[in-house]
């Protein structure tokens, strides 16, 4: 019996629903058990504010209206907690697997086992990281990524059944690679503002990869180098 494969995929300037759409795929073929495991790694095309599929965060017309109006798209998902913005400043990964049915699930160790990937690409770079919320962070998170406090990459995680009852996790996370911070802010607190949410993001409590690196990579060498810390991960 051939044991299902484990598939990365890498796509570059992708417009955000489409990335969606083809994460959706990949679940799919782990649902059906032609796929074990898959890597996707995906950074936007466009500017879209992504908003939490939830009766809190409501794509009202004014809100659609004033974001269209500063060049900025809206879709909506099931995962994160809060609105995210993605720009083309932003390399996204999506872990999809299954959960270890011999070891108890654990929301807290999954995001361990991103986080680990995560500093292992980070650590390539010379970067050291904490794993910690950064209060007036966008979607803030208790497993966000923090260099000398400010955040790096925000993460989330979401958990399907199979038929037969085996758990897939679906790992995700943002990570900051150039950006100009009071521009990728300012479409979050608009939603908040509107969303009656009182929370205000801060562009400072924000970096990206870009101010702590001499000469910023090209995507793909960023790509291989979360693809060689995924797999050093899976090694060990």
């Amino acid at each position: 019996m051939t044991k299902p494969k484990y598939k990365i995929v890498r796509l570059d300037r992708i417009k955000v629903e489409q990335a969606f759409e083809r994460e959706a795929e990949l679940l799919k073929q782990i649902q059906n058990g032609s796929l074990s495991q898959c890597l996707l790694l995906w950074r936007p095309a466009d500017q879209t504010v992504v908003l939490p599929a939830s009766k809190k965060w409501l794509a009202h017309p004014e809100l659609v209206t004033q974001l269209h109006a500063s060049g900025w798209d809206i879709v909506s998902r099931r995962t994160g907690g809060a609105p995210v913005p993605q720009t083309a400043g932003v390399i996204n990964v999506s872990h999809i697997y299954l959960w270890d049915h011999q070891e108890p699930y654990s929301t807290g160790l999954a995001y361990q086992a991103l986080c680990r990937a995560l500093e292992l690409f980070f650590q390539s770079y010379g970067l050291e990281v904490d794993i910690h919320a950064t209060p007036s962070s966008y979607c803030d998170g208790d497993y966000n990524l923090n260099i000398n406090g400010q955040k790096i990459v925000g993460t989330a995680q979401r958990v399907m059944m199979k038929s037969n009852q085996e758990k897939i996790v679906l790992a995700q996370a943002c990570i900051l690679i150039e950006a100009d911070f009071e521009t990728l802010v300012q479409p979050v607190n608009l939603c908040n503002r509107l969303n009656q949410n009182g929370d205000r993001v801060r562009a400072d409590v924000h970096t990206s990869l870009a101010q702590h690196l001499g000469e910023l990579p090209t995507t793909e060498a960023l790509f291989q180098r979360i693809v060689q810390a995924f797999v050093a991960c899976q090694n060990r």
